[in-house]
């Protein structure tokens, strides 16, 4: 299935337009995560462990959204949006959504 950001997808032409598909996912923060982050906050560098994370949520939502347009008879979604948002108290959990227009190319 092809996912992109674009409105179309050059030298392919929509010939249906299937409906608006989402996939979300909310990943919850560990506190072991969240102090080790805080190390490497006060060290400098790079939090491996929340890209890890943001990174399976992200790849999970998009294939929640694939599956939600294979559903509907689409082989392509297209203006793909990824939103992250910050939910929970202080901030305890992450959602990322994908949100695109599924076609039938």
């Amino acid at each position: 299935m092809i996912i992109s950001t674009t409105p179309a997808i050059e030298g392919q032409p929509v010939q249906k337009y299937l409906g608006v598909v989402t996939g979300e996912v909310i990943v919850g923060a560990n506190i072991f995560r969240d102090i080790f982050a805080s190390i490497t906050d006060i060290v400098g560098g790079r939090s491996g462990k929340y890209e890890n994370v943001l990174r399976r949520a992200r790849e999970e939502a998009l294939q929640e959204m694939k599956s939600e347009a294979a559903a509907l008879g689409g082989n392509a979604v297209i203006g793909v949006d990824l939103d992250y948002e910050v939910l929970g108290q202080n901030g305890s959990m992450l959602m990322v959504s994908a949100t695109g227009t599924a076609v039938l190319l």
